[in-house]
């Protein structure tokens, strides 16, 4: 028998030892239930081709390349509307442009969308955004006044549009008054998101940051002086797409472009040094991407809307927690920009709403599916701006992506083919081509089918500008004021 001293000392221990392993169980599933940090660094106008992890042999990146070595990296991921207000309007809400109706620059979404802030606030995050924003229609000085025009955020240090770096205007919260970021404006708004991160108020609650930089879009000569000074123009190895008359230029822009690169480099390994420091990085989701990419020459073009690499393609690097069991590595599913949203919020453990029409990517990354992604759709309805009829001979286009080919057709008829493995400069056009027309057929009842399946009739742009009651100038394009 043991002696009851002894007994005592020993129930003691066993509920102690119980009590322990209980806390320890607890502690257990509060960290399972609890939802990630989401942090969204995005970038305006940089191209897929243009990091050093992507093979770049100009640009300086180890920020991003390191990242790259710990994330997912979807190599084929594409703007499917490669402009800025479109992108910036189907990653908020997973809808393709058609749905949402943001198919041009400079109009406003519905102040009544279901929009990823919106979603993620009402499961306990607190919402932030810093930077531009683009998606609001009044000006692009002009302030995102507080309320339903913010979409969701709760937090807000920004402005409509600017591309002014070093003397870039914003808003700060509830404040009306217009402010000016000090210095080069990259800088600023990755502090001001740092300090929201930071911020102890948030300590119960997840976070979802929004970081939306102007960089690396023209103007390309306005980084810091120390950035422009890495770059010799001479020095720069142009893709073999760019045309012999215009290399001079493009070298010249290029290495200010690379310039506005490295210092968001700089910035992105500053914003992943302080999550770990504060030892957030293993509980936040962290999606780097782009709106669209930028031409700079290759095919005889700058900026974007085309249905080429160059600017059809972006950056899409997603850092995902141990928890969550993903491994990182290089996938060649076609992501497009609806397909984020749903993504982040299954990753999140957040159901999608129905008005989500984008791929949900989660079981694509647990190995569950693996037919997903096989291919996507790229879309020109109305061309504006840069790329106008009127002056630069832009057309409404869709374009089917796989990961082989890329297949467009305009209104007239077949458009491009290309075989985008054995000529990933796009040089070489196969429409027409007598080895390629049963190739060119396939891809064109694909193409159809996705059309029907998406309930796009591919009209006239001027259809849907009437639809949405769009203004525009003599030009095809939505004036904006300052």
């Amino acid at each position: 028998m043991i002696p009851f001293k002894k007994l005592s000392l020993l129930v003691i221990g066993i509920t102690m030892l119980l009590s322990c392993n209980l806390k320890k169980a607890n502690t257990t599933q509060v960290t399972k239930e609890s939802k990630p940090n989401v942090l969204i660094i995005l970038a305006d106008q940089w191209r897929a081709q243009a990091t050093g992890y992507a093979g770049d042999p100009n640009v300086k990146t180890p920020a991003l390349d390191s990242l790259a070595a710990i994330s997912v990296n979807f190599k084929n991921a594409v703007s499917g509307m490669p402009v800025c207000s479109p992108f910036k309007a189907s990653l908020l809400t997973g809808q393709r442009p058609l749905t949402h109706g943001v198919f041009m620059n400079d109009v406003q979404l519905d102040t009544n969308a279901v929009t990823m802030a919106k979603i993620l606030a009402k499961e306990g995050y607190s919402t932030g955004f810093v930077g531009k924003w683009h998606i609001d229609g009044h000006g692009r000085l002009q302030n995102v006044m507080p309320g339903n025009r913010r979409q969701g955020f709760q937090f807000w240090m920004g402005n409509e549009c600017t591309h002014n770096y070093n003397g870039s205007v914003y808003y700060d919260n509830d404040d009306p008054k217009r402010k000016i970021w000090k210095g080069y404006d990259t800088f600023a708004q990755t502090d001001a998101a740092i300090n929201y991160m930071n911020d102890r108020k948030l300590a119960n609650n997840p976070f979802l940051m929004l970081l939306s930089y102007g960089t690396p879009h023209a103007p390309y000569h306005s980084a810091p002086k120390e950035y422009r000074d890495l770059f010799n123009p001479d020095d720069i190895k142009l893709r073999e797409n760019v045309p012999v008359n215009m290399k001079k230029k493009v070298r010249e822009d290029l290495a200010g472009y690379y310039a506005h690169i490295t210092a968001l480099d700089d910035m992105i390994g500053k914003v992943v040094r302080n999550l770990r420091e504060n030892s957030q990085l293993d509980n936040t989701i962290i999606v780097v991407t782009a709106d669209h990419g930028d031409l700079l020459g290759s095919h005889g073009a700058y900026k974007k809307q085309q249905p080429y690499n160059e600017s059809a393609g972006v950056p899409m690097l997603y850092y995902i927690p141990e928890k969550l069991k993903i491994a990182p590595g290089i996938k060649d599913a076609l992501m497009n920009s609806e397909d984020i949203l749903p993504t982040i919020l299954a990753l999140c453990d957040v159901k999608i709403p129905d008005t989500v029409e984008g791929i949900n990517y989660r079981p694509y990354l647990e190995g569950k599916e693996k037919n997903v992604g096989e291919s996507t759709l790229l879309t020109c309805v109305q061309p504006f701006g840069q790329w106008n009829k009127v002056q630069h001979g832009g057309k409404e286009y869709r374009a089917l992506k796989t990961k082989r080919y890329t297949y467009a057709k305009d209104l007239d008829g077949p458009w491009l083919l290309f075989d985008d493995e054995k000529d990933p400069y796009q040089m070489n056009n196969l429409i027409g081509n007598v080895a390629y027309a049963s190739l060119q057929k396939e891809l064109d009842k694909k193409l159809i089918e996705r059309l029907v399946e998406t309930e796009d009739d591919f009209l006239p742009g001027m259809e849907y500008i009437k639809k949405w009651g769009y203004a525009l100038d003599a030009t095809g394009t939505v004036p904006y004021t300052q």
